[in-house]
């Protein structure tokens, strides 16, 4: 099946008042915006204030046209002009105004007083929550203190957030819900090509001919990118789409084949892949001589389940001839029996990627990253790339998607986890914290050498009392957490003080000491990354409502009442210029280089590294990569100390921590939908996505169903070993899992799926696995 662009073309407008304004675009000039209203079937109405920015939602970065009425965002259209999504938008895109205007935005500050939160002062908020930062600092110190922050962040607000725990508290414990979604996507490139991020584009989605999704339900989770690979299809019949899954979607629907494997065992596929490439002699030798050389770590690594729990990986050197004999068992036949996939689809499947004269294009995110060896699939993968050579070539590469607006351009970029500084240092090594200190203009020693708590563990120490604080902004963690029950808990300890940062109340607001009312989007200047490494910036175009104030105004406010003004002396015209023109100074001639601030607000987003006004398609190709040595056709130039080679890595099989028994005998897969985003704080006060999905529910194979006596919309009760929900089934072509397995979204906050799962997470990346554990279903 194929469809047309055309059928994809959509616009939301939600109308807000009627006085007629002056017509005015935003951040574009006047070229942009004849040539906008020009290609734009629905012309842009002229009442209306227009201004570009990019998508508040997932990872994709797609461009927005914002349309302003008597203060208020009155339409959005998709941005024709933004060559992520070339005027495309998904349906929560489409519904983007009515985000901001749910009736129960917060607007004011709270301040929790006999158990109820009150109306407070920003003065009055602000106080209290300097004081109780020197309150712990003076009698708990640094390490008692925390910061939990976003990939919804923009660039500024996380490298002020990182600023101000590193320079000014000392304190490492910054994390990010980053760490939940995309942290084995980090670690999976670190261990492989010594630096974070993918080596192509969305260009490759116009030249591939084959594209293969792994865990990947793209259709849903990133529906104008799939929408580019099925456009690619139309136009060029050759084109394959390859879905690998545990579950059937509306992704599969539009497959070419669907590969659906046991959950766990996808290491064990992408291993077989790998030794049918080397058995029938089809990897290229020339590519891997110059480009590769082989490692392999420690094994049985265990699943960090245990508070404290410490992993360091040994990697050791072998041979090509050693990495074949450790490949040596996943046969066709092996394979099939761990996988439950036939061994012709097998056959099918390396072929595709062993073919010499076929582009392909690898495509993941949460299936394969939230995973407790997230890391080494990430690994396995490039790993099938590696040895073909194709690799930072257009049409051919791995591509990881990212599921957060700046994922990439804040958390990993600017560095807003426990071990990283800005632009890929790390707090561990002394010239790393050198140069930061430079920059900030303290003493190196300010910053610790030790890195802080990673997410889970830094939720388990809120529970312990190791930490006594924990600032959360623009994330809702009391809902997203695995094995919730505990962490929710353990924040309602008598001497545990939280404080939120966020537009709407939440399950999080619920347990808060202290709530701050945030500016959103548009109320605000920014930027985000997203996941081609495209930097894109907004202007302000609408005020807040009520008191609302950008995260890093709140930082900063905070630092300067407890004495570290001279850190955050920036000019008040206009901060985000100098937050950023000071960040950048730590993306210069390290491969990560940002152009100058004013670019970016004429643009529609650039892919770093750019270098001389010219941004990079193609990372450690030598015809586009200005990094890449002259001569040199690929140069992995990130791995130095390998000699600018990347890592083949044996990574073998290993079963999950959890499976299902007698007691608990089936799977229990989370995740998203298409109408809803994340945690559906802000998608479920949209009137029509809320219709759409008004509640979560739990995806049942038929056959399971018949043998516990349900029918669509009954209710059953799922407990795992940690709590129990009742739900309504559903099932469907679309929605149908594999036998044994069910699947329910988060969205939900009246059905809390995360009170079930386990946090167990991968040892490498430490990032949670929420696709695996048991559970046992009961019909109510």
């Amino acid at each position: 099946m194929s469809i047309s662009r055309r059928s994809f073309l959509k616009i939301a407008a939600v109308t807000a008042g009627s006085a007629p304004i002056a017509s005015a675009f935003v951040g574009c000039d006047e070229k942009d915006k004849k040539k906008a209203a020009s290609k734009d079937p629905f012309a842009l109405d002229p009442k209306l204030k227009w201004g570009k920015a990019p998508c508040r939602y997932c990872g994709t970065g797609c461009g927005v046209m914002v349309g302003v009425k008597d203060g208020k965002i009155a339409a959005v259209v998709g941005d024709k002009l933004n060559p992520v999504n070339k005027g495309l938008l998904c349906a929560k895109g489409y519904f983007l105004p009515a985000m901001l205007y749910g009736k129960d935005r917060l607007t004011t500050p709270l301040i929790r007083k006999n158990g109820v939160l009150e109306k407070a002062s920003w003065d009055e908020a602000l106080g209290l929550i300097a004081a109780r930062f020197k309150n712990a600092l003076d009698t708990t110190g640094p390490k008692s203190v925390s910061i939990y922050g976003s990939g919804q962040w923009t660039i500024t607000d996380g490298y002020i957030a990182t600023k101000f725990m590193r320079a000014a508290i000392g304190s490492n414990n910054l994390e990010a819900n980053a760490r939940l979604c995309m942290a084995s996507a980090v670690t999976g490139f670190l261990t492989t090509f010594g630096a974070d991020e993918p080596m192509g584009c969305y260009d490759d989605f116009e030249k591939a001919d084959t594209f293969v999704l792994w865990g990947n339900n793209m259709a849903e989770m990133h529906p104008v990118l799939f929408s580019r690979l099925l456009e690619r299809r139309r136009k060029s019949p050759w084109v394959k789409i390859i879905d690998i899954g545990t579950r059937r979607t509306k992704t599969t629907k539009w497959a070419d084949m669907y590969v659906e494997f046991k959950p766990n065992t996808d290491l064990a596929l992408a291993n077989c892949i790998s030794r049918h490439i080397i058995k029938s002699g089809l990897y290229d030798r020339a590519f891997m001589d110059e480009h590769v050389l082989f490692k392999k770590g420690l094994t049985n690594i265990g699943y960090g389940l245990e508070d404290k729990f410490g992993f360091k990986d040994k990697p050791q050197a072998i041979t090509f001839e050693e990495l074949q004999k450790d490949l040596e068992k996943y046969t066709f036949e092996y394979t099939s029996e761990v996988t439950g996939v036939n061994t012709g689809q097998l056959k099918q499947l390396a072929g595709v990627y062993a073919d010499k004269f076929s582009k392909i294009v690898s495509l993941w995110c949460m299936g394969v990253n939230q995973h407790t060896r997230g890391t080494w699939m990430n690994n396995l993968i490039y790993n099938i790339h590696l040895l073909t050579g194709k690799i930072s070539k257009p049409g051919s590469g791995p591509f990881s998607l990212t599921g957060q607006p700046s994922a990439c351009g804040t958390v990993r970029e600017v560095g807003t986890l426990a071990h990283k500084l800005p632009s890929n240092l790390v707090v561990m090594k002394p010239e790393h914290r050198q140069k930061a200190a430079g920059i900030w203009g303290i003493e190196p020693d300010k910053i610790p050498a030790k890195p802080g708590y990673n997410t889970v563990e830094m939720f388990r120490a809120l529970d312990r009392g190791d930490i006594k604080l924990m600032w959360i902004q623009c994330t809702n963690p009391f809902q997203t957490m695995p094995n919730l029950n505990r962490y929710t808990e353990g924040a309602k300890k008598d001497d545990r003080f939280i404080i939120v940062s966020d537009i709407y109340p939440t399950p999080t607001t619920e347990v808060a000491d202290v709530v701050l009312p945030t500016a959103a989007w548009v109320e605000r200047e920014g930027m985000f990354g997203n996941s081609e490494r495209r930097t894109q910036h907004w202007f302000k175009q609408v005020d807040p409502p009520g008191e609302a104030k950008p995260d890093n105004w709140q930082i900063m406010e905070v630092a300067k009442r407890l004495g570290y003004e001279y850190l955050f002396n920036y000019n008040p015209e206009n901060p985000e210029k100098d937050i950023f023109e000071e960040y950048r100074r730590f993306t210069l001639n390290v491969g990560k280089d940002l152009a100058p601030y004013e670019v970016y607000t004429q643009k529609r987003g650039l892919r770093w590294p750019v270098v001389n006004g010219r941004e990079t398609l193609y990372r450690y190709n030598g015809q586009y990569d200005p990094y890449v040595s002259k001569g040199k056709d690929i140069e992995f130039y990130g791995n130095k100390k390998n000699d600018k080679k990347a890592v083949i890595w044996s990574r073998p099989y290993e079963a999950p921590p959890e499976s299902p028994d007698k007691d608990y005998p089936f799977w229990l897969c989370t995740g998203r939908v298409l109408e809803h985003w994340h945690t559906g704080s802000m998608t479920r006060r949209v009137p029509q996505l809320h219709r759409a999905r008004p509640f979560a529910f739990v995806e049942m194979h038929p056959d399971d169903m018949a043998q516990i006596g349900v029918g669509n919309g009954d209710k059953v009760r799922l407990t795992s070993r940690r709590g129990d929900i009742e739900l309504k089934v559903v099932t469907g072509e679309n929605r149908k899992p594999q036998k044994g397995l069910v699947f329910v979204p988060f969205y939900d906050e009246d059905k809390l799926i995360n009170m079930l799962t386990l946090d167990a997470y991968c040892p490498i990346s430490k990032q949670p696995d929420y696709k695996k554990c048991a559970v046992k279903i009961e019909r109510t």
